[in-house]
């Protein structure tokens, strides 16, 4: 699956409940909870306005497989509320949300999708980096522990019949490094985040999408 389709699938479900993206974790758990408390993702949620990294993104079929199907790069920017940019380096596929309105360029398709940005999107995993609810609304920390240098915050989401069954989010400090999200079918995305810059200044265009001339546009884009 290129990631450009997997932005596709994701998108089915975001219009009704969930998203990407997005994340590298270990491929197994041995640590006990140190704590029933998530101090770093609370950080991370009072402290953090706004990101830029790159990112390596992995597709996996099951969390025991021994190679992804299928790894991408690129870069993101994050911005509170609602508002994220996401672009793939190969194949070229850029996803944006400037809060109203999500937007998904595929290059090679010479395609931009759109869709309306609404409260079910604020469920999804990507919005606990840069959404405006309150994530203890969405999920419950199940729970945290220290591996390989990171504080790790586990997620159950409490919504029943969501896209993922749960979400890992490594932090150093309040920064998120790496994360990783498993699907209904146990099929694994884990995505790695390096160069971080913690609250930078973003301008509104950062979120926006200038569409080529004759690039077919599907969906209303109001």
């Amino acid at each position: 699956m290129d990631s450009g389709k997997f932005w596709r699938r994701r998108l089915r479900s975001l219009t009704s409940h969930v998203f990407p993206l997005l994340f590298a974790a270990a491929h197994s758990i041995s640590a006990q909870p140190s704590t029933d408390t998530a101090e770093p993702l609370d950080a991370f949620l009072g402290g953090v306005q706004s990101l830029t990294a790159d990112f390596k993104q992995e597709i996996w079929a099951s969390e025991s497989a021994d190679a992804p199907l299928e790894t991408a790069t690129g870069s993101l920017a994050l911005k509170r509320p609602n508002r994220f940019r996401w672009t793939y380096t190969d194949p070229e596929t850029t996803v944006v949300s400037d809060g109203k309105r999500l937007r998904i360029y595929d290059v090679e398709l010479e395609q931009v999708t759109v869709a309306p940005f609404d409260d079910s999107v604020g469920t999804s995993p990507a919005m606990l980096l840069s959404g405006d609810r309150n994530v203890r609304d969405a999920f419950d920390v199940e729970r945290t522990y220290p591996l390989e240098g990171l504080e790790w915050v586990k997620l159950v989401p409490k919504t029943a019949g969501s896209d993922f069954t749960s979400v890992l989010i490594g932090f150093m400090g309040r920064e998120p490094r790496r994360l990783e999200l498993v699907d209904g079918l146990n099929q694994v995305t884990r995505i790695e985040l390096e160069n971080l810059v913690v609250n930078p200044e973003l301008a509104e265009e950062t979120f926006e999408l200038d569409v080529p001339a004759g690039v077919d546009v599907i969906g209303d884009e109001g």
